[in-house]
């Protein structure tokens, strides 16, 4: 999720935890450990294919997080000696700061590493745009009221405790909405005689009622919208060729390997001014994709592999409206 989202939430936990014993002082410690596991995103690792797929494995590690916990627990108690008997519970909220960043961070179209070393394989269950004012919102009401109650904490103590119910509801929902829409993605693709190898489905930009469909299938795939306001269940699947013969000399190099590996094989390879493009298709709307590389020049006999170079996205805010009219009504456009 976006450091804001991630800074509140920390702010509700820390609040919970440890708000009645030192007040006010819970909400800001929970919100900057909140942030210390996205501080990654500010080590350099060499190019931006290692920087994308390296980002939420060591830093976002239950493993690592409780190993470190202590450490930051101990430097609390320095600065707020007088607080040195509620240490195991400076530990708790430490640690439940950091995780509960590392699984909503699970929630989202990107994933994360939680079991770093033991396992790299990302935990992404994408049922939550990694920004949606509407959870965030829940979560900002309880601790401004948190902070403007100063004379009557265990009224702000149990808004605050609300807005960490609401929040989590709504996050339950987006797993409802996922089931609901996934299951009438595949009939629609049953019902239109679409084969395919597998298929990937996460909210759009901002809200959970407008779904996003990612369809693989050998050279091809196809993209698709469905809103949980559709008044029937017809969906149009808009499908685009995938030119992954470009790959075909490429197939060994480290950076190939890696993308199709971090993408879970919903990739797509394009050209772009004579150099060979592999986007992460699981978030964007194409052909603009948030996470797309250019790793290679094509070359004569065979393409050469370049220093990998991030293409950022062009999302107009007239795309970012086709896509609020879309929760809505239909269109031709998505």
């Amino acid at each position: 999720m976006d450091s804001v989202t991630q800074f509140v939430l920390g702010a509700a936990v820390g609040e919970a935890v440890i708000g009645k014993q030192v007040g006010r002082k819970a909400l800001l410690w929970g919100g900057l450990l909140a942030t210390v596991p996205d501080l990654d995103v500010f080590v350099p690792l060499g190019d931006a294919v290692k920087d994308f797929t390296y980002h939420r494995s060591a830093s976002h590690s239950l493993i690592l997080l409780a190993l470190v916990t202590p450490l930051f627990v101990w430097l609390i108690n320095r600065i707020h000696p007088q607080y040195l008997e509620f240490k195991t519970r400076w530990m708790i909220m430490v640690y439940l700061v950091f995780s509960t960043h590392v699984i909503l961070d699970c929630f989202t179209v990107y994933g994360t590493q939680i079991f770093w070393p033991l396992s790299e394989m990302p935990v992404a269950w994408s049922t939550i745009f990694i920004i949606d004012p509407l959870y965030a919102l829940f979560l900002l009401i309880g601790i401004v009221v948190s902070l403007i109650v100063s004379r009557n904490r265990k009224m702000g103590f149990r808004i605050n405790h609300v807005g960490l119910i609401l929040s989590s509801i709504y996050l339950m929902w987006t797993v409802s909405a996922k089931f609901f829409v996934q299951t009438n993605f595949e009939t629609a693709l049953k019902n239109q005689n679409i084969e395919y190898d597998r298929i990937f489905t996460t909210p759009s930009p901002f809200n959970s009622l407008l779904w996003r469909a990612v369809v693989m299938h050998n050279n091809v795939y196809y993209e698709a919208f469905y809103s949980v306001l559709d008044k029937d269940n017809h969906i149009n699947f808009n499908d685009y060729v995938n030119q992954t013969n470009l790959l075909k000399d490429l197939e060994n190099k480290w950076t190939v390997q890696r993308l199709k590996w971090f993408s879970k094989g919903f990739y797509g390879v394009k050209t772009i001014d004579n150099h060979i493009i592999m986007s992460d298709l699981r978030m964007g709307v194409e052909p603009d994709y948030a996470f797309q590389f250019k790793i290679a020049q094509i070359d004569n006999p065979h393409p050469k592999m370049i220093t990998p170079e991030h293409i950022p996205p062009n999302w107009s805010r007239e795309k970012l409206k086709l896509i609020w009219q879309r929760i809505w009504q239909k269109n031709d456009l998505l």
